[in-house]
């Protein structure tokens, strides 16, 4: 059964979800908006990697892979600086909760195969909230396009 390997990936991806959302928000501090939601967002994505840590232990197995991590590096390498910054840095953001999304899709057909009920709850709660997370982002990616695209 491969369902541990993808619940590590995971419940890793939304760790470093998470801190890619602090640094963001840490980042564009003058952008109360995305300073304030990033924040929020953040925290949600932790509380997702922490609700999979009493699943993970029924499926889990030792993979060793970094797929996260490597995931987090190519995508994200800390925020950046100059015009295209926010508008890059938001994009890695969506990049990033874009995977957590289908991998939740993925898992929770597991779940229902499997007919998991304590692992359906968290991904009916989780998958909602990494929906919304991915609404923002795009939201957030139109409005800046214009202005960083056009006219810098």
């Amino acid at each position: 059964m491969q369902l541990g390997h993808y619940l590590d990936l995971l419940a890793r991806s939304e760790r470093e979800l998470a801190d890619a959302f602090a640094a963001v928000g840490e980042a564009h501090s003058e952008e109360a908006d995305v300073a304030h939601l990033a924040e929020r967002l953040g925290a949600q994505s932790a509380q997702h990697a922490d609700a999979l840590q009493p699943v993970l232990g029924d499926y889990q197995q030792q993979t060793g892979e970094d797929e996260p991590e490597r995931l987090h590096a190519t995508l994200f390498d800390g925020p950046r600086t100059g015009s295209l910054a926010l508008l890059r840095d938001l994009h890695d953001l969506y990049l990033m909760a874009s995977e957590c999304d289908i991998t939740w899709t993925l898992v929770g057909q597991a779940a229902r195969s499997l007919r998991d009920t304590e692992l359906e709850g968290v991904v009916a709660s989780a998958q909602p909230e990494t929906a919304l997370q991915l609404q923002w982002l795009t939201t957030r990616l139109k409005q800046a396009a214009p202005q960083t695209l056009v006219v810098s």
